[in-house]
């Protein structure tokens, strides 16, 4: 059984999801993933693939999410490596698979936090653009702004990580900067 492809991912996405805003979920989380692959010397095409297919389920199942994606996924081929992380994804809410190394708790944190990114991002004349880390913070702190993001599991998150929230929020609009115009979230104008 061979390392996920970002190809796979992206053709077994598409088997189970039609939904506009989700495809645009999957492309910032795996843009996420991939800066925080580069940041840990880890294979960035293989995080990317695995961030873009995390919600595999989720459109088909919204109520019972990752429920559905095990074994389909091994069916379809893809390593258990990578099952694993998309399942620990939803520690806490939907699973109880505990993310333990650096790729499970990448995408433990970057699934809320790209959701918190792209919503400020929205809000700017620059998009992604321009948008700096603090302005990112700042919205994290504001409880009524994307009220629906869990902002404890962003911060938990970050806790297993052993990292500063500052420097998760960075590496995260950095990979997204790279794909902001598939992401509708260039610069307005």
């Amino acid at each position: 059984m061979s390392q996920l492809t970002l190809e796979q991912a992206k053709t077994l996405l598409q088997t189970t999801t039609t939904e506009p805003h989700l495809f645009e979920h999957a492309i910032g989380v795996s843009a996420a993933m991939g800066a925080m692959a580069r940041h840990f010397g880890a294979d960035q095409e293989y995080w990317e693939a695995i961030g873009f297919l995390h919600d595999y389920d989720y459109e088909q199942y919204p109520d019972e999410h990752l429920k559905h994606t095990e074994e389909p996924l091994r069916a379809a081929g893809v390593n258990e490596e990578a099952i694993r992380a998309i399942l620990a994804h939803g520690w806490t809410h939907c699973t109880e698979v505990e993310p333990v190394t650096e790729l499970e708790k990448s995408l433990f944190t970057v699934d809320e936090l790209t959701g918190l990114i792209a919503a400020t991002a929205r809000m700017r004349p620059g998009g992604l653009s321009d948008l700096e880390p603090s302005s990112v913070k700042k919205k994290f702190k504001d409880k009524k702004f994307a009220a629906k993001i869990d902002r404890p599991l962003i911060q938990k998150g970050c806790d297993l990580l052993g990292m500063e929230l500052t420097a998760v929020i960075a590496l995260c609009i950095e990979g997204m900067q790279a794909h902001m115009d598939e992401l509708g979230l260039g610069p307005k104008g």
